[in-house]
């Protein structure tokens, strides 16, 4: 199971190799990564809209590391409250904020401080700031009340989550009574062997905690989402060193993958 890191691995470890990863890419999106990044990839790779996207501050775009498109699959109401589950330098954030309007919220919740100054500044050149607020946090220990959320937007962090389980089950928590969650994250065709798993390098390239499909839709309803269902996939890592780094056996990519809390 990848739900959780192999035993004895080092959980504190494992999160300042993530910590690390994302501050350079706050500092130099432009500097050698596993992963591909900015505003050409996401609009070739994941079916972003360029425009949308060119109305954005390029902080956020060039910083922009996700591996599908969660808010393509569903229109977010202007009202509602949306959050952004490890939201980075912000790109989902403001587009999540934009389509609230002025009635919504949007919230980031990132562990990196260097993405969250990132994303704080983006808010406020786009101009929605009023409506943006981003917090420090972990996946696994959420700083929202219970039920505080209409939609949860996540984009290939799940796998970067010590305690998948946890995770969800804090998705599940802050979520309101038939909220949705829309969530882009990384799969494999077979669980990963035990060194891939256990490298910190591979876990902050978003391969180390890669989840197979199948066990991703288990946990989803194990946390007490239903209605979870595949929408689209997405060649992520195609051309990029950290596909060059597991067997082409295991057919690293990503989905878009929706669900909701049920109606109490």
């Amino acid at each position: 199971m990848a739900a959780t890191c192999p035993i004895d691995f080092d959980v504190a470890s494992l999160r300042e190799s993530v910590r690390a990863v994302y501050t350079r890419v706050a500092a130099d999106p432009s500097g050698d990564f596993h992963f591909h990044r900015g505003l050409d990839y996401a609009v070739a790779a994941l079916g972003y809209d360029p425009a949308e996207l060119a109305a954005l501050p390029r902080l956020a775009t060039e910083r922009f590391a996700g591996v599908g498109n969660p808010l393509a699959m569903g229109a977010l109401a202007v009202g509602e409250t949306v959050l952004d589950h490890a939201c980075g330098a912000g790109m989902d954030l403001l587009l999540a904020a934009r389509r609230v309007g002025n009635a919504g919220r949007a919230i980031g919740v990132d562990m990196t401080e260097a993405m969250r100054e990132q994303a704080m500044r983006a808010a406020t050149l786009a101009g929605v700031a009023d409506r943006t607020r981003i917090v420090p946090g972990l996946l696994e220990e959420l700083p929202l009340d219970d039920a505080s959320v209409d939609v949860v937007i996540s984009n290939g962090v799940l796998n970067l989550s010590p305690d998948k389980r946890q995770a969800l089950r804090e998705i599940f928590r802050v979520l309101r009574p038939g909220g949705r969650l829309l969530l882009a994250d990384v799969v494999v065709k077979r669980e990963l062997t035990l060194p891939v798993r256990q490298s910190p390098e591979l876990w902050a390239a978003c391969i180390g905690g890669a989840l197979p499909e199948p066990e991703l839709l288990d946990l989803v309803r194990a946390a007490g989402l239903c209605d979870g269902r595949i929408e689209a996939r997405f060649k992520s890592f195609a051309g990029s060193s950290a596909e060059a780094k597991v067997s082409v056996d295991l057919e690293l990519s990503a989905v878009n993958f929706s669900a909701r809390k049920p109606q109490i």
